[in-house]
């Protein structure tokens, strides 16, 4: 959620700046927003989050998994799966193995 606020903001700032562009606009400043995802072994994914991808995405492997933990103690997991076909796919879950969007 706090991605969509920042995303909106962002897109809404680009709109204003071409708005603005014939002001005077001395001090313009950016935020970037950037998350902070630790690589993990696979093994160390909590059971919860590999019992839904086991459920979820039976016909994927996991190629890579990373953890980001948050301010109020909640961690979010990043898993990059590979199907039959070798296509690519990076979900997001939480610690119960829900996947987040």
């Amino acid at each position: 959620m706090k991605k969509l606020f920042v995303a909106a903001a962002l897109v809404m700032g680009m709109g204003t700046t071409v708005f603005a562009s014939n002001f005077n606009t001395a001090n313009v400043e950016t935020v970037v927003m950037v998350n902070d995802f630790t690589p993990i072994e696979v093994k160390d994914l909590p059971q919860a989050v590999q019992d839904a991808i086991t459920k979820n995405y039976a016909d994927s492997t996991i190629k890579e998994a990373s953890v980001e933990a948050k301010e109020d103690g909640t961690k979010t997991y990043k898993v990059v799966l590979t199907d039959k076909e070798s296509t690519e796919s990076t979900i997001l879950l939480n610690e119960k193995g829900e996947v987040l969007k």
